[in-house]
């Protein structure tokens, strides 16, 4: 690691070599570096002057940026090849090393990725897709490099919009049996990512058009005789050969075609075996080998040669172990290998067993946090996979292999009612190997182990981003369910209905938690019907909410007959979101507040993370953003660790939102960037309550008119569809997009379904939305039907305390005032409307940011600076309750005149009241708080509409009239 003339300490020997410095020296902490042959990572110190600031540079990599995997043993010879390989990778952006099983691909591309990988700003990322099957090569890729959110189904986007702004180099180990997904991600990769390089191992190339194929040589036979003195010597310290075993070994290397697997075997036995008897034991093998090469390629044969030579010398236990580890689709431990790959009565002996092969390196064991499991190499696992088959005792193996960890599955479900963190774990761990089983199991004549192992993993596929996968083994379980099995079939029904509840919840949900209801009816089983029973009222919200609550309130009911927490305190969240819709707020942040605690303490992540989002959404529609806002940050930090697309994407939809409306538009979008591949361009759409919502609806107050009018149409259902309670508040959205950018017709339209769905669902907040949008289309054509359209939605959330929206009522209702020439009350409407979003931390909308700038310049020019500077003071001092009423009381009547006494605003006639009463011009002022110029110029209008010419003829005319204004505004304080 270190550079010319530096001197390096280990973390091991800081504290000796610290307590020994003289004066003047000190360690500086360099942090924790990788060494460029990629062993272990440590933390190292530079041995330094004090005040001296050292400029030189490590030759080792930081792990932060470069994720290379570790080797235990050293890298040797090569030279050549890594010279030939690096040269590709800095003058191509696609290098496919390719080359048959064990002839150092992976080392090879691992220790020329780590000699330039300082060419990488944002570093080097490895995958191995050694144990990934093809419809999940993209997942696999996108969460090694660090993606957060995927989706099982489509992540390339996530992935290449993730990629786009870096300068790295991603390496795919082990290609060559997804070629056909690998080709497509690396294309896409290339194609949106200019700064991105891709290396790639595999068998075979991949079949791009601008793709760099470099075919892995032999090794030299120099490099593969120290090749094979190294190994010998980490089984044999005092390894060394004489003139003659140097000979033999550099024969023994050059019939094993130079293949560095296949050296490093056969010096693993150097410890009992001369150089010479392995040559001669590879003899008779090769000739057998080479009399029967018929669609077996020639390198591949010396491999299988020296593997077989290897598998011989087993004894009988440990052939037995290895052959049976071909059944596990990735890492195993030592309780797995027992319970599949030994009788039942020699458990005992699977340690004893493991260490023995992993000493042969016929199996790997994992370092890091993979510790205490176990592998096979990927053509260590072809070979044992054949042999296997071979013994005829692959369907026995997989039997054991799929009854273990369905005991595991079984053992672990106790842990879904106290702590389903740890149970997400565990399942975790093991997941390869759970669809593994599935896989098999349910193509078996007796399916009813894998049956029962899927209904088991219900809750797996529900928390995180495999609900496809999940979805479509249920649906295949169903098939092959006995059919006398009445309780497994509703088991599986409810797990059905809960994968559907994150993934595609519309119909399906509530039909299989119905089907699963009336199972656990029949057979009068209060623990089977719980869940379903909650599942169903989640179901039927989307389209009457009515009958959810009622549904909700007895699954809350069966949730404590069974005594089944989670569902007690999901049926309360499912309430507390139903009244949260009806804006009955009281009542659902008591509901939502106690659920969230006590789903915390379970541990039960994604409800809780819902439940929290909508308390936010709650306490944001009545004006508590900076509350609302540090409740989102938090459910945005409870589901993270889920790392599914529904539970993230939808709690940082939420906080979006509410960043959008306290002013921080940029802030909402830039925190949905991670997540929004999810949706952009991606079909099927993924199921992420919100998310396209909350993008549509950023766009649209920063005024982004055409992505908003792409989200919000994402966001909703087809024209012609139903629409549920997630579509229909983005409905009034939708409209004002559609109407912003000037497609009126399709923008009625929305309006008027916004209206009439949010009317049978019974969502009062969505429906004073559309309103206000209705009082918009309607504003260049029928002022009054605008304002009544107005004066509808601010009676809405006014009853609702929908605060943040009633003051968009109050820019309406002055845009409005100022249409139809009532520019003393827009002039009042629009300066509170200010002052109150400054108050509460709520500013305009881009397009009421613009209406009320361009209404503001329109008052100044009509009312004259002083007035309209009195009426802007006079509108800054009123109180939230006081400028509402104004609002509602300075409606006036429809069709006002331009003269005589029905022509006079609210205003005029409080001037004419006062007057008439005998008080003078500065008393007036004071009554009103204006300014007695202002007083003076209402009086003026006064004059000219009613063609009078003083006091008394306004005395004469009043008294005519029986006038009764409505009390002055501006009295009281603001709240």
């Amino acid at each position: 690691m270190a550079a010319s003339g530096q001197v390096l300490v280990s973390a091991a020997a800081a504290p000796f070599v610290r307590a020994a410095l003289p004066a003047g020296w000190l360690l500086r902490d360099l942090g924790v570096r990788q060494p460029l042959d990629l062993g272990d990572a440590e933390r190292v110190f530079d041995l330094v002057r004090e005040g001296c600031e050292s400029t030189r540079r490590l030759n080792a990599l930081d792990p932060q940026t470069t994720v290379l995997p570790t080797f235990r043993t050293s890298f040797v010879g090569r030279a050549e090849e890594l010279r030939e390989l690096t040269g590709l990778l800095v003058r191509d952006r696609l290098v496919s090393v390719i080359g048959t099983g064990g002839v150092g691909k992976t080392r090879l591309a691992a220790r020329a990725a780590a000699d330039i990988a300082g060419l990488w700003p944002d570093g080097v990322r490895w995958v191995d897709l050694s144990a990934q099957p093809s419809t999940s090569v993209a997942a696999a890729v996108a969460a090694t490099v660090g993606v957060r959110v995927l989706v099982a189904e489509h992540p390339i986007r996530s992935l290449t919009a993730w990629l786009r702004p870096r300068r790295m180099l991603l390496v795919l180990d082990n290609c060559e049996h997804v070629l056909e997904p690998v080709a497509d991600l690396v294309a896409a990769v290339l194609s949106a990512c200019p700064e991105a390089a891709v290396l790639t191992t595999s068998r075979e190339r991949l079949g791009l058009a601008n793709e760099t194929v470099w075919t892995v040589p032999a090794m030299s036979p120099a490099d593969g005789t120290a090749l094979f003195a190294e190994r010998a010597r980490t089984v044999h310290a005092a390894f060394a050969a004489d003139h003659a075993q140097a000979a033999s070994i550099r024969r023994l290397c050059s019939r094993l075609d130079g293949l560095p697997l296949a050296i490093e075997l056969a010096a693993t036995w150097v410890r009992s075996t001369s150089p010479e008897q392995i040559e001669a034991a590879l003899d008779d093998r090769f000739g057998l080998l080479v009399r029967s090469p018929r669609g077996v390629a020639g390198r591949h044969q010396t491999l299988l040669a020296s593997i077989d030579w290897s598998y011989d010398r087993l004894s009988a236990d440990e052939q037995r172990a290895l052959r049976r580890m071909a059944v596990f689709a990735a890492t195993f431990d030592s309780a797995a290998a027992g319970a599949v790959c030994v009788p039942s009565d020699e458990t005992s002996g699977i340690e004893h067993l493991l260490h023995s092969l992993v000493d042969k390196s016929l199996v790997i064991a994992e370092t890091g946090p993979g510790a205490g499991r176990y592998r096979l190499a990927e053509t260590m696992r072809g070979y044992a996979h054949r042999q296997l088959l071979a013994a005829g005792e692959y369907a026995e193996t997989a039997r054991c292999h799929l009854a273990y960890f369905l005991r595991c599955a079984q053992r672990a479900s106790p842990l879904l009612d106290r702590d389903k963190d740890t149970w997400r774990a565990q399942i975790g761990t093991d997941h390869d190997e759970y669809r593994a089983a599935l896989a098999w199991g349910l193509e078996q004549d007796n399916p009813a182990p894998a049956v029962r192992l899927a209904a088991e993993l219900g809750w797996w596929w529900h928390l995180t981003a495999h609900g496809t996968e999940g979805a479509r083994f249920l649906r295949r379980a169903l098939d092959r369910c006995p059919a006398d099995d009445r309780q497994l079939l509703a088991r599986l029904l409810t797990a059905a209905a809960l994968v559907a509840d994150t993934n595609n919840p519309v119909d399906a949900e509530a039909q299989l938690a119905a089907r699963s209801l009336a199972i656990a009816d029949e057979l009068a089983d209060p623990g089977l019907r719980s869940l379903p029973a909650l599942l169903l009222a989640v179901g039927t919200m989307y389209d009457d909410l009515d009958v959810a609550l009622e549904l909700a309130m007895a699954a809350e009911d069966a949730g404590m007959a069974a005594g089944d927490g989670f569902v007690v305190d999901g049926s309360r969240a499912l309430q507390g979101i139903i009244h949260h819709l009806r804006s009955r707020h009281a009542t659902a942040r008591t509901l939502l507040r106690t659920a969230i605690d006590r789903l915390g303490a379970r541990g039960d992540r994604g409800v809780a993370a819902t439940a929290m989002g909508v308390l936010a959404a709650d306490l944001a529609q009545t004006g508590e953003l900076t509350e609302a806002r540090l409740l989102a940050e938090a459910a945005v930090t409870v589901a993270a660790p889920l790392l599914d697309h529904h539970r993230v994407g939808s709690s940082r939809a939420v906080l979006a939102v509410i960043r959008g409306l306290s002013g921080d538009v940029e802030g909402g979008l830039t925190l949905l960037e991670p997540v929004r591949g999810l949706l952009d361009g991606t079909a099927p759409a993924t199921f992420v309550p919100w998310l396209a919502g909350a993008l549509g609806g950023l766009h649209l107050r920063r005024g982004d008119i055409a992505p908003a009018v792409r989200w919000l149409e994402a966001a909703g259902a087809a024209p012609d569809a139903r629409h549920t309670h997630l579509t229909t508040p983005t409905l009034p959205q939708r409209a004002a997009a559609l109407r912003m950018a000037g497609r009126i017709t399709e923008a009625r339209y929305f309006a008027e379904q916004a209206y009439a769905s949010a009317q049978r669902l019974d969502i009062p907040a969505t429906l004073a939305d559309s309103l206000e949008q209705l009082a918009w289309l309607a504003v260049d054509t029928d002022a009054e039907a605008a304002t009544d359209r107005h004066h509808e939605a601010l009676a809405i959330r006014l009853r609702c305390g929908l605060r943040p929206a009633c003051l968009d009522s109050l820019d309406g209702l002055a845009h409005v005032a100022v249409r139809r020439g009532r520019h003393d009350v827009a002039a009042q409407l629009s300066a509170a409307g200010t002052a109150l979003r400054r108050d509460l931390g709520h500013p305009r909308s881009a397009e009421l940011q613009t209406v009320h700038e361009r209404d503001r310049a329109v008052l100044h020019e009509r009312l004259g600076a002083l007035v309209f500077d009195d009426l802007t003071a006079v509108g800054e001092r009123m109180p939230f309750d006081v400028v509402m009423e104004f609002a509602r009381r300075g409606r006036g009547r429809r069709d006002r005149p331009d003269a005589g006494w029905d022509s006079l605003t609210p205003t005029e006639l409080r001037v004419v009241e006062l007057a008439v009463k005998g008080l003078n011009n500065p008393q007036i002022a004071g009554q009103l708080f204006v300014s007695r110029s202002t007083v003076k110029a209402h009086l003026a209008h006064v004059y000219a509409k009613l063609d009078i010419a003083n006091r008394t003829e306004l005395a004469a005319l009043a008294a005519r009239h029986e006038t009764a204004p409505p009390p002055a505004p501006g009295e009281g304080r603001r709240q």
